[in-house]
């Protein structure tokens, strides 16, 4: 733990945002005998927690920065093909941005970024856990197989790489290496181009969509409010309270979290929080499959994430950096098809429905920003990048302890939001 906070604990919070982030904040704050109330310009789970893979995999949650994306090239991420796709843009923030993430991917800061995360890593199952223990309705799902699934050997042995460093960081995972015959043999949905496979063990996914919704109506049940399609335009210290601005009119509340996703950082930078957050949108759909697989697949050199959801796959993909509230463009949807056609077998490409696209907030240095602000009074938790469904529940509960108590858990020092 830092040190203390002297203030008397706040009775009443306003959490700027329904995503699983805020929601969870929510949660664990009422756990605390918080008051809460929750506004969000949309509505629940409208932002990047709906239409996402809807994975919960600590074991390879690691930051977005790393060396693979510098050997793309700046050819490869100009592409609108490309799975990673940076638009040309003379927009100064986006330039800001991607400077600052090109710095951080690099081996050495790869690995100090990891280091980082291992402590929230290891609490993020756990986070789900208690919401369950707790009667937040969700479930998650034990992922009976987790395949990442490549054409080659040599294209294994990146991630075979990355999972060295992974447990040289302190984090342990469990996996075997399969031959492409032995992935078909565990799913059938694998085509015969994939030569060979990881399979990852101990981690689980959800459908995002009704667990946010889920975890929304629990929140209501123990008397919190969530105000739908109700748009923050400013946040106030008052010295003793915090005075949230909307249509409505200003209200008071004695903290508030932003938890705005891609938008964070309109709300959060009056009260000190520089770090560029920007959107690294990504887009889905689903597909109906002769053979639902148990669990997820990933093609890790396509960059496409498969999820079973219900009666059919969910096929995610891309990092575009863009504006968040840019509308889809169809041509990433079409390199999602394409990229993964090849490696299922029984998919209907054709057929599918829910095309989405949604903001993950990214930062340059590929970690989160939860806690405190230059106010003793406004909090904000965002930056997770694509991993803010699994580290969501914890971080919301990190960060109530911290609201509650005045005291800063070890786990968020490196998620300083004033850094």
């Amino acid at each position: 733990m830092v040190a203390a906070d002297t203030a008397r604990p706040p009775e009443r919070v306003a959490v700027v945002g329904a995503g699983m982030i805020g929601l969870a904040t929510a949660w664990f704050l009422q756990e605390r005998g918080v008051a809460v109330t929750v506004v969000d310009r949309e509505g629940v789970a409208a932002g990047s927690s709906w239409g996402n893979a809807g994975w919960l995999t600590p074991g390879i949650t690691t930051p977005l920065p790393e060396p693979a994306v510098l050997r793309y090239g700046i050819r490869a991420v100009l592409s609108p093909s490309s799975p990673v796709y940076l638009p040309p843009s003379a927009d100064p923030r986006l330039l800001r941005f991607a400077a600052g993430f090109a710095r951080h991917s690099t081996a050495v800061r790869w690995k100090r970024a990891m280091a980082a995360l291992v402590p929230i890593n290891r609490r993020a199952l756990e986070g789900f856990d208690a919401l369950a223990g707790g009667g937040a309705g969700g479930e998650t799902v034990e992922a009976k197989s987790f395949l990442a699934a490549y054409r080659t050997e040599a294209e294994r042995t990146v991630l075979l790489a990355e999972i060295e460093h992974i447990h040289a960081a302190g984090q342990g995972i469990e996996f075997e290496v399969l031959t492409g015959d032995e992935a078909r043999e565990v799913e059938p949905s694998l085509s015969d181009e994939i030569g060979c496979a990881i399979r990852l063990h101990g981690q689980r996914f959800i459908d995002p969509g009704r667990y946010v919704h889920q975890l929304a109506e629990s929140v209501r049940r123990r008397d919190g409010e969530i105000r739908e399609g109700a748009t923050v335009t400013a946040i106030r210290d008052g010295g003793r309270t915090v005075e949230v601005e909307m249509a409505t009119g200003a209200e008071s509340f004695d903290a508030v979290v932003v938890a705005t996703g891609a938008w964070l950082g309109d709300l959060a930078r009056p009260f000190g929080v520089r770090t560029v957050v920007q959107a690294g949108r990504g887009y889905s759909f689903g597909v109906p499959i002769e053979h639902v697989p148990a669990g997820p697949i990933y093609f890790p050199s396509q960059r496409v994430a498969c999820t079973p959801i219900g009666d059919r796959l969910r096929v995610a993909g891309m990092m575009e950096f863009r504006a968040p509230d840019a509308p889809l463009d169809p041509r990433r949807i079409r390199a999602i098809v394409e990229a993964a056609r090849p490696l299922l077998r029984g998919a209907d490409f054709d057929a599918r429905v829910d095309e989405w696209v949604g903001a993950r907030p990214c930062t340059p240095d590929g970690l989160p920003l939860i806690g405190a602000t230059r106010s003793p009074r406004v909090f904000v938790a965002g930056g997770h990048g694509m991993w803010g469904i699994t580290l969501g529940p914890a971080t919301g509960q990190l960060l109530a302890e911290r609201i509650a108590t005045g005291r800063g858990p070890v786990e968020l020092a490196p998620f300083d939001p004033l850094r």
